[in-house]
């Protein structure tokens, strides 16, 4: 699921009011006229009416017509959100939110958002349930968080029915309900939210809610990432690997990976490490799997460092080097990857790279067997424990419930 993100937009109020030279104003600025534009706003917003105040500082705020200024926008904006006007208060908001021409204040931000949120704006709605989602300027509280996400929400606002729905998905603020997620993840996903169209993909992917469904999960998957969504790229490539839901096409499969892998997606870097390395889809190419896994490894995913750990102990596609190896099998075995682990004791038993060591040979294999129980594994611990002394047992078992403790902690 997607981390809830804060959005902050601008809006330029494209109502009319009674008074001359507004109407010519916005008139001018849909056409790109910023100059004419300016001339209007101004002494309308010198004169003290807000709706003008609050496009000024839009203007100022995006460098239209004149030179971009924040501090110069939040003043224009503070101007007509102390006349009550919900967009300017919203604009501020934003602008406290950010730091952009004041200083970064969440509470600030709160107030603004929530006078805004009162009189109905469905964008401060929104971001004033991130605020409580996260806890920034207000106590973390889903309760309200879900609150202010419901009322954009039924304003029809898809970035709220998408949040609402992880809400449902995820039981935070409410009983966790997935046929609830899945209705607003369908509200938002019809109007074109790719977020929520990927979740809706996993939804039904997973099977949450409904019988599980590979095809209609990548319908969902594909309308995402053709909209650049990378996570929804690397799961469409992932079906088309596997066949879930579609013919299985590595050519296809490589061609998504590689849309979310230049995005800079670990997972998707990952895989394309394994079309490469395999030859799927691809001729085999060790240093090109190399490289990808490179990429995923470096962005601390433990599968691409364990990989990339076994590239350098074979010489597959880099030149071998034991202790480039052993560098990315530690990164690996660090963050719990029992493979990792295993590789780890076996290069310390033998000396591959290292200092052959008993005691952390022991001490890895043991960790990497208590994570996943592999034959290998348990054959060389038998082996160690047919040449360590009793008291080396018992310094590598003390060092593996140390590692499991700093782990869980």
């Amino acid at each position: 699921m997607k981390k809830l993100i804060l959005i902050f937009s601008l809006l330029l109020l494209m109502t009319s009011p009674a008074f001359a030279g507004f109407k010519e104003g916005i008139n001018a600025y849909k056409k790109g006229d910023y100059a004419t534009a300016l001339k209007e706003f101004r002494p309308l917003a010198e004169q003290g009416y807000a709706s003008a105040q609050n496009n000024l500082g839009v203007m100022y705020d995006e460098g239209n017509g004149v030179p971009q200024d924040y501090a110069e926008a939040a003043k224009w904006y503070r101007k007509a959100a102390e006349q009550g006007y919900a967009s300017a208060q919203y604009n501020l908001g934003v602008m406290y939110a950010k730091g952009d021409g004041v200083p970064k204040d969440y509470a600030e931000a709160i107030k603004w958002f929530r006078k805004a949120a009162e009189q109905g704006d469905a964008d401060a709605q929104y971001n004033l349930g991130v605020m409580y989602d996260e806890g920034n300027g207000v106590p973390q509280d889903y309760a309200e968080a879900i609150k202010w996400f419901r009322k954009a929400a039924e304003q029809g606002a898809a970035t709220a029915q998408n949040n609402l729905g992880l809400m449902y998905a995820q039981g935070y603020g409410v009983t966790k309900d997935y046929e609830e997620a899945i209705n607003w993840y369908k509200n938002a996903a019809n109007q074109g939210h790719a977020d929520a169209q990927y979740n809706l993909g996993i939804m039904y992917a997973n099977g949450y809610g409904m019988p599980k469904d590979y095809a209609v999960a990548y319908k969902w998957f594909k309308k995402a990432a053709e909209q650049e969504l990378a996570d929804a790229q690397n799961n469409l490539g992932f079906m088309y690997a596997q066949g879930y839901g579609v013919t299985k096409d590595y050519e296809e499969a490589i061609n998504w990976y590689k849309n979310a892998a230049n995005q800079g997606h670990a997972d998707a870097q990952f895989n394309l490490g394994i079309m490469y390395d395999e030859g799927n889809g691809v001729p085999q190419d060790y240093a090109e799997a190399a490289k990808w896994y490179r990429k995923a490894a470096e962005q601390e995913l433990a599968d691409a460092q364990n990989n990339l750990g076994f590239m350098y102990a074979q010489g597959y596609g880099v030149t071998k080097d034991y202790e480039e190896a052993i560098n990315w099998y530690k990164n690996a075995a660090n963050q719990g990857h029992a493979d990792a682990q295993g590789r780890l004791g076996a290069a310390y038993m033998l000396g591959d790279g290292v200092p052959k060591d008993y005691v952390l040979a022991y001490m890895w294999l043991n960790i990497a067997n208590a994570n996943q129980d592999m034959k290998e594994t348990r054959k060389l611990l038998n082996d160690l424990e047919e040449i360590m002394p009793p008291a080396q047992i018992a310094e590598a078992q003390k060092l593996s419930r140390e590692f499991k403790a700093v782990k869980e902690n």
